[in-house]
């Protein structure tokens, strides 16, 4: 059931690759969130942890349904175009997302033992993930989506520490919870500022103001 589930992130992640537009990008990284909910549910129930039960709610009101929701208000609010803007097609992008789990799958198969195939799927799914997120930030032009990639990492993290020893420790995870949350609040700020003064997001045009 666990591969079923990273798997499902996986392809969620393709999926945000793949997107042409803002809303389409915070829905699927609301899927993705909602897989790792999924995932750290799992884990809690196999393991019994109460620390995990409280990680994964947290999981779930933040990345699942307070974070993207703030991130439609701020699109509604500054009505911003919803096309994304692409320095890279969205085939070429989907190639890349591919590429991105094969050398994590390569990576992966180097560090894990052959006898922990489940520890692989892991590990190569929160590398792609990371890298996917990493992406995002430098080849999508609206500002909005330096918040998300910086999300879809974070998720990748998530996903690395929940894989690895059982998780983090409970309160690292809350502390990162709390910092991603907060961080979202600032960045959203952020593109309300770039927008009332520029009266856009496209990051490709803010190169202008070099000196």
């Amino acid at each position: 059931m666990e591969t079923l589930v990273i798997t499902a992130v996986i392809l969620c992640t393709y999926f945000m690759c793949a997107a042409r537009r803002i809303t389409t990008l915070v829905r699927g990284f609301a899927m993705q969130s909602f897989f790792l909910f999924a995932y750290a549910l799992l884990r809690a129930l196999t393991e019994n942890s109460v620390e995990l039960y409280v990680v994964a709610g947290l999981l779930f009101a933040l990345k699942v349904i307070a974070i993207p929701y703030s991130l439609d208000r701020i699109c509604v609010k500054i009505r911003v175009n919803d096309n994304l803007g692409l320095f890279m097609n969205t085939q070429l992008s989907l190639i890349l997302a591919l590429a991105f789990t094969y050398c994590s799958w390569i990576f992966s198969k180097m560090i894990v033992p052959v006898q922990d195939p489940g520890m692989a799927v892991a590990l190569t799914a929160s590398f792609t993930v990371v890298m996917a997120g990493l992406f995002i930030m430098v080849f999508r032009m609206k500002a909005v989506t330096q918040t998300v990639g910086l999300l879809v990492m974070e998720n990748g993290i998530f996903l690395l520490g929940s894989s690895i020893a059982g998780g983090l420790p409970f309160f690292v995870e809350i502390a990162v919870f709390m910092d991603v949350f907060v961080s979202v609040i600032i960045l959203n700020i952020f593109v309300y500022r770039i927008n009332k003064l520029f009266t856009h997001i496209d990051v490709a045009k803010l190169t202008r103001l070099k000196g």
